[in-house]
């Protein structure tokens, strides 16, 4: 079976190994993983490019040719440039010993060319590749230039806006695919569902607050998107809740929420109303996922500044 790598940001490093095993887990459930330090191999009958295109915190990302017990390199190596005209080496270091980067990088585009008809390109190449060191294994991999579609724009933001990431690695966490339905029983400025759209999924947003409805309602027409906004409380979503598949949601915390009634009580009291049998990821301020009674499957402590940190529940 095809093997994958991923080198992934060192901020938020457990979140970040366990989105992408959800995403390969998403597609194919007897998808295996491995890590080395911020390196995470998955193997899977999921091609790469699917998964780093969902993926938040991927940084670089490529297939495995072979694991290597050396730097010999033969020419059945170089069957991915056959077609390929251009090409650009790169060695990725995650182990303990030291190299002279460049000067390797230098070796192996010389070797490269001498074994394929390709050329170096280090601006624009067709195909780079990869040799990624552990201290466990060795890999060579290759991967390929890619553009990713365009980040979804906002016209209208909030100080205290859920941020992108966290909002998309939530959707990744609970394995939401392309023609499912997300709802956000408290949507603000849309964020959830730009994110939900922007990878294929429908999604329906609340929000009792009449302007933060508005918000949502224009950031989602000019990126084109459909979901469905509806001026609400946030217990409106029980009446729908055969019309979606998932909940991910920022719960509202302390004076930045404009609610009509104590924000603690609020919330023990959405969870309380949450269906069974749905995937939920929720976020709320350190500390008070203790007063919920949700009994999540992972949790993970997100550190956004001095005075805030930020609680993700997987159930």
């Amino acid at each position: 079976m095809p093997e994958s790598f991923f080198i992934l940001s060192k901020n938020n490093l457990e979140i970040a190994k366990d989105e992408v095993i959800a995403i390969a887990k998403t597609y194919d459930r007897f998808a295996k993983a491995k890590s080395f330090s911020n390196l995470i191999i998955i193997q899977s009958k999921i091609n790469w490019e699917q998964i780093a295109r969902r993926a938040t915190f991927v940084k670089t990302s490529g297939q495995i040719l072979r694991k290597m017990s050396g730097l010999f390199i033969g020419e059945e190596n170089f069957e991915v440039l056959k077609n390929a005209k251009t090409f650009a080496c790169r060695i990725v270091n995650l182990s303990s010993k030291h190299f002279d980067i460049p000067e390797l990088e230098s070796s192996m585009g010389d070797m490269v060319s001498k074994l394929s008809r390709a050329q170096v390109n280090l601006e624009n190449p067709e195909i780079i590749i990869y040799l990624i060191f552990t201290n466990q294994e060795n890999f060579f991999g290759f991967s390929r230039p890619e553009e990713f579609a365009k980040r979804p724009k906002k016209v209208r933001k909030h100080p205290h806006e859920l941020d992108w990431r966290l909002a998309r690695v939530m959707i990744n966490l609970i394995g939401l695919k392309e023609g499912e339905t997300l709802c956000d029983p408290f949507c603000g400025t849309g964020t959830t569902l730009m994110e939900a759209e922007s990878m294929g999924i429908r999604a329906i947003g609340l929000d009792f607050d009449k302007k933060m409805y508005e918000i949502s309602k224009e950031n989602l027409k000019v990126n084109g998107f459909k979901s469905k906004i509806i001026k609400a409380d946030f217990s409106e979503f029980v009446k729908m809740k055969d019309k979606f598949d998932g909940i991910v949601t920022d719960l509202p915390y302390g004076t930045a929420s404009k609610v009509s009634e104590n924000p603690q009580e609020l919330v023990k009291k959405f969870v309380g109303m949450l269906p069974r049998r749905k995937k939920i990821a929720i976020m709320c301020k350190k500390g008070f996922e203790k007063k919920l009674k949700m009994n999540p499957s992972k949790t993970y402590e997100i550190y956004r500044h001095k005075t805030l940190t930020r609680t993700i529940l997987i159930k």
